[in-house]
């Protein structure tokens, strides 16, 4: 009992920590990017570029007046936080789940693992879940902006979760195994869903820019980065904190 509340606490400080750092993050990147495509997807495809150039600047061309009424997609009465401090707190909330559920996912490969943690060993390790759940999965399934059309939903799902899975099976192969077999069994595991290909839609089509469909993808590679680093870095400091004393 003792060893899981260690467990639970090194995921609760790491998740707080790079929660908040990438809500920082994503305040300065994505969001602004995702507040200019609803322009797009809002005003639909004809009166897209005119509502785009008559937003005052500094506010990406959002209609505050439809944010008050809570983004109401055709959603009927379903809630949804309005722009400003109520979207910046949904966002900062998702952020930290995300990050304790993730710092969980690391702090029980490194108890299964048995090495002995430090910082610098928690960043290898976050950098490889960068490698499993974002990149190797964007590059079949690149981060969508509004309004960009996209394959069925469960379709992406199934697919994002066997490639991250698979990718991670991989990675273990490849640097904890350390034999020549195993690793040619990870990069096959790392290519395996590629190779298969990812779900695309029938027609590609965006009512927002390519360029701005571009960098978000970029925008979001990089706060994807960033997280990782942060939740590896500090997951593996409080993990050595906490249990220096019995790693091996």
């Amino acid at each position: 009992m003792e060893t899981f509340r260690r467990l639970f606490l090194v995921a609760l400080l790491a998740g707080l920590i790079s929660g908040i750092a990438i809500t920082a993050v994503h305040q300065v990147s994505t969001t602004p990017l995702i507040l200019a495509a609803e322009v797009y997807e809002n005003a639909g495809p004809a009166e897209a570029p005119a509502a785009a150039a008559e937003a005052p600047a500094g506010e990406t061309g959002h209609d505050h007046d439809h944010a008050a009424e809570g983004h109401d997609h055709g959603g009927g009465d379903a809630w949804s936080p309005a722009d400003g401090w109520q979207r910046t707190l949904s966002t900062a909330i998702a952020d930290v789940l995300t990050g304790i559920g993730f710092s969980l996912l690391l702090v029980a490969a490194y108890r299964i693992w048995g090495g002995n943690m430090t910082w610098r060993t928690g960043l290898f390790w976050g950098l490889a879940g960068f490698a499993a759940i974002v990149a190797s999965p964007n590059l079949g399934l690149p981060p969508e902006v509004p309004g960009t059309e996209a394959a069925p939903l469960a379709d992406r799902q199934v697919w994002w979760v066997a490639t991250a899975v698979l990718t991670a099976l991989g990675l273990g192969c490849i640097f904890i195994a350390k034999r020549a077999w195993a690793a040619a069994l990870g990069l096959v595991l790392i290519v395996l869903p590629h190779a298969y290909g990812a779900p695309q839609p029938a027609e590609y089509a965006s009512v927002a820019p390519e360029e701005l469909a571009h960098r978000f993808i970029v925008a979001a590679t990089i706060a994807g980065l960033v997280f990782w680093a942060i939740l590896g870095a500090s997951t593996g400091y409080f993990y050595h904190r906490f249990f220096k004393s019995t790693a091996s």
